[in-house]
């Protein structure tokens, strides 16, 4: 979406008598937080499994879903190799595949990590503005020069579509307003207040993002809030499932709901109801990547005696970690770089010792899969 500046001639939630004092059907919004939170219960259980150096292994994954779809959605692509290996260098875990990140790509990441990882510090304008200068270091936005590590100036409208017809999405308050709304917003979020669960997440986000007191980055800022809000109610630095992942899935809605309770009355438990699905849906997903996780960590374990060359484990990996290509002959060359006479002796070596199990198919074009 593009933003430019205009004149506003609607009533948006800020202007509404419930601006701040946020109205929801509290029954139903509860009923659902009981869900969720025994869904999130459940992943956490299943954690505990883990060793610590596979949960980081897992919150590398989780942080780099995060960022990379947070700029996603705002149609910005980031290169995921040189996140994921900014993430494990900062949380001190090893990757195969490391990728030597730009300054930018560590700022970015530095910016996620301290909403997630310093969740129990207050937040404040200045810790607003530093996260803002990270994710703008050159003072632009595309070609266009921004107000950086500051407060907006000037009015703003969000729209879409082309020159002459765009559509009106949503105009945030005027310029004045923003100081007085942001210290309300903070001294919200840093207050002992009652919403210290997934609840206040999914309210941040929305009242942040009403707000827009930013340039640009204010939905990238927004998530980065609500992550912190998350980290908050598990009371852990450790974050296992990824909400901006699940927005980026789920996009369209995502600002069919934000557009639609933005124009209206603070009644919001249409956007309570769709966050809160939104995120556990995104707690189904990783119970199902840990799936993964935990059936790799049993593999290694009771394979642990057996000796396998460096390649092999390598290998074995790339196929563990839920690489979508069938695991043949040809594919093992492709991927270890080695011919394909050194794949097939591989493969065999594990045929023989057990770990792998051959399917049907010619002799240089079988299909293996693993026991």
């Amino acid at each position: 979406m593009r933003i430019i500046n205009r004149k506003n001639k609607f009533m948006y939630i800020y202007e509404s008598e419930n601006w701040a004092n946020f109205l929801w059907n509290k029954d139903f919004i509860n009923d659902k937080l009981l869900i969720i939170n025994k869904k999130a219960g459940f992943l956490s259980g299943r954690l505990t499994t883990l060793g610590f150096d596979s949960c980081l292994k897992a919150m590398t994954d989780t942080i780099t879903y995060d960022v990379v779809d947070s700029y996603q959605i705002e149609g910005v692509n980031l290169d995921s190799d040189m996140v994921r290996s900014s993430v494990a260098r900062k949380l001190g875990v090893e990757i195969p595949k490391h990728k030597e990140p730009t300054h930018y790509i560590d700022g970015i990441v530095e910016m996620m990590l301290d909403a997630t990882s310093n969740y129990d510090k207050p937040l404040t304008d200045n810790r607003l503005f530093s996260w803002h200068c990270a994710l703008f270091p050159t003072m632009k936005s595309g070609i266009n020069d921004i107000n950086v590590g500051k407060y907006r100036s000037t009015g703003m409208k969000v729209i879409s579509g082309a020159l002459g017809r765009e559509k009106v999405h949503y105009q945030a308050p005027e310029a004045e307003q923003i100081p007085a709304m942001m210290s309300q917003f903070l001294q919200w979020f840093n207050s002992n207040n009652q919403y210290v669960t997934y609840l206040k997440s999914a309210i941040a986000h929305l009242y942040f993002v009403s707000i827009h007191p930013f340039d640009d980055g204010n939905g990238r800022m927004a998530r980065a809030i609500s992550d912190m809000a998350l980290s908050q109610a598990d009371n852990s630095k450790m974050r296992f499932f990824s909400m901006s992942n699940q927005i980026n899935t789920e996009k369209s809605r995502y600002y069919d709901i934000l557009e639609k309770t933005q124009k209206g009355d603070g009644e919001i438990t249409a956007w309570l109801d769709w966050y809160l699905s939104c995120m556990e849906r995104a707690i189904d997903k990783a119970n199902e990547n840990l799936s993964n996780v935990l059936k790799k960590t049993v593999f290694w374990q009771q394979n642990s005696q057996t000796i396998l060359s460096e390649r092999q484990k390598e290998m074995l990996n790339i196929w563990l970690d839920g690489y979508e290509g069938k695991l043949t002959a040809k594919n093992w060359s492709k991927l270890s770089k080695k011919s394909l006479d050194t794949a097939l002796r591989d493969i065999k070596d594990l045929v023989d010792k057990q770990i792998l199990r051959p399917k049907d198919g010619n002799q240089r074009n079988i299909e293996y899969e693993i026991l």
